[in-house]
């Protein structure tokens, strides 16, 4: 049944944008700086939600939307029997409507600089039970600039390094490595993604809070996956990589 799957998803990660919009290119995709504003979320019909999460100042929020989370959709309704919508909803950090959703996305986190509300709000939605993904980061200075975010909303935590053997590896998928390389030309010069988490009250026996994708873009990977653009194995282990991960979120 796995091998079944899989060959599955390898199908579906290669056609699955063909029907698209291709206009986008790298660091294209999203709202940009001067976006004109967040669209309304949309109504609520009982089926998952993806929740990207809103910050100011910069666009890196925004990078990979909405192809990502339309793939992704496609993908997850395809091969799991967890509803998805085919919509997608971006939430700010301090809006009340954030607890709607079990599990949040951070796109670009080494340029994310929490207001207190924000940290705050969002503190509070890990406390009730959410569950963030953070994604698309790389090198030290944005590891600094996410860390000191990260403690501003979680003081205490201590963010650990995940293996493989981890059950969020192997939730849904049972991912044989975390050897992954960044897309494009970092990658190929040999940056690899490094995993990362914090559990609940720290304790590794307790469920994930946060999941951490550190030198690595899988958002990045799902949107150019029928381009041809990456090539097909990253880009697959991309969407499982995220599908255990919602499949986690909702399940822990």
């Amino acid at each position: 049944m796995a091998a079944v799957v899989k060959s599955a998803l390898v199908t579906v990660a290669l056609v699955l944008v063909a029907t698209l919009t291709a206009s986008a290119q790298r660091r294209g995709g999203g709202f940009g700086r001067f976006s004109p504003g967040i669209p309304p979320q949309a109504d609520y019909d009982g089926s998952f939600t993806f929740a990207r999460l809103y910050y100011g100042d910069y666009p890196g929020w925004s990078y990979d939307f909405p192809e990502m989370e339309q793939n992704l959709t496609s993908v997850m309704n395809l091969i799991t029997n967890m509803r998805s919508a085919k919509h997608s909803d971006i939430v700010r950090m301090d809006d009340p409507t954030l607890f709607r959703h079990p599990i949040a996305y951070i796109s670009e986190p080494g340029y994310w600089f929490p207001t207190d509300a924000e940290a705050r709000t969002l503190r509070e939605y890990l406390d009730k039970g959410g569950f963030l993904i953070i994604d698309d980061f790389h090198y030290d200075n944005e590891w600094a600039v996410f860390e000191s975010a990260m403690r501003k909303v979680m003081p205490d935590a201590k963010i650990v390094k995940l293996e493989r053997e981890h059950p969020i590896f192997n939730t849904f998928f049972d991912i044989p490595t975390l050897h992954v390389p960044y897309p494009g030309a970092l990658g190929q010069r040999g940056l690899y993604g490094e995993f990362y988490g914090i559990h609940r009250d720290n304790d590794p026996e307790k469920p994930l809070q946060v999941v951490i994708d550190y030198n690595m873009d899988i958002g990045d990977y799902m949107e150019w996956s029928g381009s041809g653009f990456y090539a097909v194995d990253p880009s697959n282990e991309a969407f499982k990589f995220m599908i255990n991960y919602l499949i986690y979120g909702n399940t822990r």
